[in-house]
C-alpha cells in the first residue's frame, strides 16, 4: 500500500465506509477533562457518522460541554485527585468509567485529560479493560504522555493509533532511546512504531507520516496556512468514526468482498482521518483565513468526507 497514489489509498477507505443501514448502529466514547477539546473531537466523530458520540469528563467539564450541544451524550463520571468526594476511589471512578466500554466500539483517550494522577491512572485501566475486550482506541495530547510514561499500556496492541505532534512525538521517541535530530526524518515514525511494538502512528506535521513499522504511508493534502490549537481534535474523532467502521467490515454487518486485513484497515483509518482533518483545514481556512478557530472545523467534516472519500448510495438509491 505504501507505493500506491493518494487516489488508490483514499479508494480503499471508500470500500471500508458502510452504507447507510438503519442497523448500522456506531458509539464512541473518551474519556476527557477540560471542555472544548473533547466538545470538538466529540463533534468530528458525530459529523462523520456516529450514530452517539459518549463524552466522559469531569461534573464541572461536563455541564459547560452540555450548554455546547444538546446531541452528545455527557458523562461526569471522571475525577480529579483534589475532587473525590468522601467514599469515592480511583477503584470506583474507573469501574463505573470501565463498565461503559461494552457500550462504546471505540475510545479517545487525551482531549483535555490533564495529568491529574487520579485522571491519568483511571485512563491506563480504561487502556487496560479496552485491550481485553479487542475495543480500538487513539491516544492524543496528555493522554500520550501515559503511551511515555508507561509505554507497556500500548505496546504491540494492533487496535490503536497515537498521533502525537512535534513536540510529543519527540517526547515519545526519547522515552523509547531514539534521538529525533540524528534520524532520518522520513524514517522515524517507522523506527518509533516499532520499538512500541507495531502501533500504529501518525506522526503530524507540515505532511503527516503513517507508520505501524512495516509500511508507512505520507498524508500530504493541503491544509490551511493557519494551525490553530484544538485542529487535531477534529483528527482525532474522524478517527474514531472511521476505527468504528473498521469494526463493522470486520463484523462484515453488510455485503462487501472481505479483501483487506484488519492491519490495512487500519493503515486505512489512520490515512483517511488525516486526508479528512487537511481537506477540513483547507475549506476552514478558506472561508475565514487569519480569523481561523479550531470551532471552524468541525463544520465542514461532512463536506471534506464527502469531497476526499466521498459517500455511499443508500440502499433506497439503488431500487
Amino acid at each position: 500500500m505504501a507505493n500506491m497514489s493518494r487516489t488508490e489509498i483514499l479508494g480503499k477507505v471508500y470500500k471500508m465506509i458502510p452504507p447507510m443501514l438503519e442497523k448500522f448502529h456506531k458509539v464512541i466514547g473518551g474519556s476527557e477533562d477540560y471542555t472544548g477539546a473533547p466538545y470538538f473531537s466529540a463533534m468530528a466523530s458525530a459529523k462523520l457518522g456516529a450514530d452517539m458520540s459518549h463524552v466522559i469528563c469531569e461534573p464541572g467539564a461536563g455541564v459547560v460541554i452540555k450548554t455546547y450541544s444538546p446531541n452528545l451524550m455527557v458523562h461526569p463520571y471522571m475525577r480529579q485527585q483534589k475532587n473525590l468526594a468522601q467514599g469515592e476511589t480511583i477503584d470506583s471512578i474507573s469501574e463505573a468509567v470501565v463498565a461503559m466500554l461494552d457500550r462504546l466500539n471505540v475510545v479517545v483517550i487525551g482531549p483535555g485529560l490533564g495529568r491529574d494522577p487520579a485522571m491519568q491512572e483511571t485512563c491506563a485501566r480504561v487502556i487496560e479493560e479496552a485491550k481485553k475486550k479487542g475495543v480500538a482506541f487513539v491516544l492524543d495530547a496528555d493522554g500520550l504522555y501515559l503511551a511515555q510514561t508507561r509505554p507497556e499500556l500500548v505496546q504491540g496492541y494492533k487496535h490503536c493509533i497515537l498521533t502525537p505532534n512535534v513536540v510529543e512525538f519527540g517526547r515519545l521517541a526519547k522515552a523509547q532511546g531514539i534521538d529525533v535530530e540524528s534520524e532520518d526524518p522520513t524514517k522515524i515514525c517507522e523506527k518509533l512504531a516499532n520499538a512500541f511494538g507495531g502501533v500504529t502512528i501518525i506522526q503530524k506535521g507540515k505532511v503527516d507520516y503513517i507508520s505501524n513499522g512495516k509500511h508507512t504511508l505520507i498524508s500530504s493534502g493541503e491544509g490551511g496556512l493557519k494551525r490553530s490549537g484544538g485542529q487535531g481534535d477534529t483528527l482525532t474523532g474522524s478517527l474514531a468514526t472511521l476505527l468504528a467502521y473498521r469494526k463493522a467490515y470486520m463484523d462484515r454487518i453488510w455485503d462487501h468482498e472481505n479483501d483487506m486485513s484488519p492491519d490495512e484497515l487500519l493503515a486505512l483509518c489512520a490515512f483517511g482521518g488525516s486526508a479528512i482533518t487537511r481537506e477540513c483545514s483547507r475549506l476552514a481556512f478558506k472561508e475565514k483565513g487569519r480569523s481561523l478557530q479550531a470551532s471552524d472545523l468541525t463544520e465542514h467534516v461532512h463536506t471534506a468526507f464527502v469531497d476526499i472519500i466521498g459517500e455511499k448510495p443508500t440502499e433506497e438509491s439503488k431500487l
